[in-house]
Parts: structure tokens; sequence; C-alpha cells
């Protein structure tokens, strides 16, 4: 049941302790991950803009200091998506004529690392837009699935987790609107989670048409770290998140859950259909009470609807649609109250079950297009299904704001194939431990 991994490098807690124990300095992690960029990514191009030269130098600065207690990452190195700024460094979208858009400060989330002692060493690859479960543009070029290079590694994060799935990096920051981070951990092999909307700030996270407005929250979208492990997840929202949780510490022997493998939109290709049982039945054996359905569920046919209706406003800011019809401010507020009375119908169920498991996506790892995903079709169980349609897996926990975690349970012709763990409001560190739990089940041998 396990899933293929690509590398044994170590993760961002086992660098920094590593490094506290005086095994290597700062110096010699960065330019080992320097080396293995330069090694793997003529390959997959997932770190597009490189930042090695300042990273170094930042990097032997910190050679023989001591980290403090609020450094828990001192001396790892590691990239963000990107779209999110960091000073003297290009945030284009993948736009050619914003390509020379240089960013004049770091965004929140670029400070939070640093100041948790992360070395910054580049950037990773886009779509467009970040509106596609490919990574490719014409400024960077196309990133490649570590497992399979003529398939794609995700979207909108997908250069993240390809450098982490390979080993360039033990972690990255993304961002997920339509499983922008779930996607890509699920098609890499990696752990990313979705984090309750608002956790984690997205100031300096600015469309480059837009530079200088200091990004803000907008509606459905998250900023998400992406791992290979539980610990490292857990330790980059720790040092990211703009409130505290308190986690409930609950173990997964006593928890309730519901198994969601099926939805009105969108099937489940058995490709992932088939690995996700197999998780599910592992579980069951510890004896962990899993529930196949529930009435408490609510209308996914109508929280889709709304998911990608709110969706669409959002992704184009207001702007008319394709049939040139704009959204006006009545249609929005009545987006928002439907969102909330979809919250309200999640609420009631996580009154009765601690988790609710399901897919990440409906397929594994696609080919890759000359077009975005979204204006094609996917192939599932033979049979063609708009690509937009596979949203339904990621607007689960999307349309509602809730946390939930990707993590990699198993395999299908050398694909990985992930997991998805959503949670309650606010849940994001609970969801994070429980899936680690889950892991050390299913992945046990």
């Amino acid at each position: 049941m396990a899933y293929p991994k690509l590398t044994d490098k170590p993760g961002a807690l086992e660098t920094a302790a590593a490094i506290r124990a005086g095994e290597i300095s700062p110096h010699e992690a960065v330019e080992a991950a320097i080396a293995r960029i330069e090694h793997l990514d003529a390959h997959i191009n997932a770190v597009t803009v490189c930042d090695f030269e300042r990273a170094v130098k930042t990097a032997k600065a910190m050679d023989g200091q001591s980290p403090r207690v609020d450094q828990p990452l001192f001396g790892v190195p590691m990239t963000i998506k990107e779209s999110f700024d960091i000073a003297g460094l290009p945030s284009c979208w993948g736009h050619e004529q914003f390509a020379g858009n240089i960013a004049k400060r770091d965004s929140k989330l670029a400070s939070q690392l640093k100041a948790a002692g992360a070395v910054l060493i580049g950037k990773t690859n886009v779509p467009v837009d970040l509106s596609d479960w490919q990574s490719f543009n014409p400024v960077y070029g196309r990133t490649n699935n570590p497992h399979d290079h003529g398939r794609s590694p995700g979207g909108s994060s997908g250069g993240s987790a390809a450098a982490v799935a390979s080993g360039m990096v033990p972690c990255d920051y993304g961002t997920d609107i339509g499983g922008s981070v779930r996607v890509p951990a699920h098609f890499c092999g990696v752990w990313g989670h979705k984090t309750t909307w608002s956790l984690i700030s997205k100031h300096g996270h600015d469309h480059p048409a837009m530079a200088g407005n200091d990004g803000h929250d907008g509606a459905l979208s998250i900023a998400g770290p992406i791992a290979r492990n539980a610990e490292d997840v857990t330790a980059l929202l720790n040092v990211t998140m703009q409130l505290p949780l308190s986690p409930r510490h609950k173990p997964l022997a006593e928890c309730r859950l519901l198994a969601l493998l099926d939805h009105p939109d969108c099937p489940l290709d058995s490709n992932v259909r088939t690995p996700l049982e197999s998780a599910i039945e592992a579980i069951e054996k510890t004896g962990v009470r899993v529930d196949r359905s529930s009435d408490l569920l609510p209308d996914l046919a109508v929280q889709q609807t709304d998911y990608i209706r709110m969706l669409n406003i959002a992704m184009a800011r207001g702007a008319p649609a394709p049939n040139g019809e704009r959204a006006t401010a009545t249609d929005w507020f009545d987006l928002l109250d439907r969102q909330a009375q979809n919250q309200l119908a999640w609420e009631t169920l996580f009154a009765e079950y601690d988790y609710v498991i399901s897919a990440p996506a409906p397929v594994l790892a696609v080919p890759h297009r000359d077009e975005a995903v979204f204006r094609g079709m996917l192939d599932i169980n033979g049979q063609e299904i708009p690509a937009g349609d596979g949203l339904a897996w990621a607007g689960l926990a999307t349309f509602p704001n809730l946390p939930a975690t990707s993590f990699p349970i198993g395999e299908s012709g050398g694909l990985p194939c992930g997991m998805q763990l959503m949670g309650p409001l606010w849940s994001d560190l609970d969801c994070v431990a429980t899936a680690g739990a889950i892991d050390r089940i299913v992945n046990a041998n």
C-alpha cells in the first residue's frame, strides 16, 4: 500500500535538528540544496526563480550562531511559490508582460519564514494567473512531475510540490483556491495542507496587475504548506499562523470518520478510488469507525454550483463572465449567505463526525497538455468528463472554508495517490496530526 518515494533526504525539522547538533552548518545545508536543484531541475524545472547568491550569504552569516527558541527552521533551505513577493525577485504569475515586476519588499509569509530561521533559496513555478492543474507559462516554461516527466505535477502550486517530492528542498509554501496545494500534493506524493480561510496571511501575494495593493485574503483563497511529513507541515503552520490554535490531541482510535467517495458532480477514477478504499479498510481494521454515508451531508450539488460561481467571480475580480454577464453586488451577497448556510451544515455534521475522508482530485497526475486542463476533459473510468467538474473534490473543503490535509496513501501504476482529510473550522493542527496517525497505519510497510 506504500506510495512511491523519490528521495530519502531529510525533512525540514530533521535538517534543523542536524544543524542544532552541529552535524551540518546552515551554509552546508543551503549549498547541498542548491546542488540538488542544479542536478535535478534540468529535467523537472520546478525552481524557476533562483536566489542562490543571497541565500549562501545569509547562510554563511548564520554559521556559528545559536538558534533562538522561535527559530525552529534555523538554517533550513526552502522555496515558496512564485506568486509570493520576495524583495528583489520577480513576481509575474507567469505573464510575460510582468516578467520585470520586481518586488520591493517581502510578503508577510516570506518575512515569517525568515524570522523562523528558514533560508529562502528561490521561488517555484506556477501556471498563468495560478489557474490550472498544470504549471507552465511563457516566462518559465513547463514543470514536469518528478514521478513521470510526461505528466503534470499539478497546479497552481505544482512547482512547489515537484521541488519537495524530488528532494530539492524539504518544504515550500503555496496557495489554494481550487485545490492548488492539495492537488499537487496528490499528484506528486507529498503533504499539502489547505488552511482554514484567513489563518495564514496573504499580504504581499498580489497579482502583478494589482502590484502595490499589498495583497489580502480574498474570498476562498488560502496559503498552505507543502512538505514530506506531518511534523514539517505542523512546524510550518506554527510559525505562520495569524492566531493561536489549540489542538485537541484526540487519538484516532477515539475518532468517528465519514468516508465520502461519491459526488453527484464528478465520479472518482478507479486509480484513485481503489487506493482510498484500501486505506479505509486498513483504518477500519484498527477498530476506528468509518461510516460510508450520512444524512447530515449538505446538498453537494448545490454546494458545487455555489462554489464554482463564487470561484469564478473571485478569480475574475468581478469582471464579466465569458457570456458577457457581470455579477452584481446582490449576487455576491447572496453567495455569501449561501456560504454561511453551507458552513452551518458542515458544522452540524462535524458535531457527529471528527473528520471526513475524501479524494483531493478525481484522477492521478494528468498527462501534459498544451492548453489549460479546465478547457478540456478528464478520462475517468474510460469516460470523458468535463475537467471543471473535477473541482468538486477540492470544493468540498474550499467553499465552507474548512481545513483539509492531503497526504499520500498509495499508488497506481507508479503514480502516487493522496487522501484528503477534512475537519471543522480551525482544526488545522488536528487535521495534520490525525493524517499523521492514518499515515502510520496505511504506510506501515
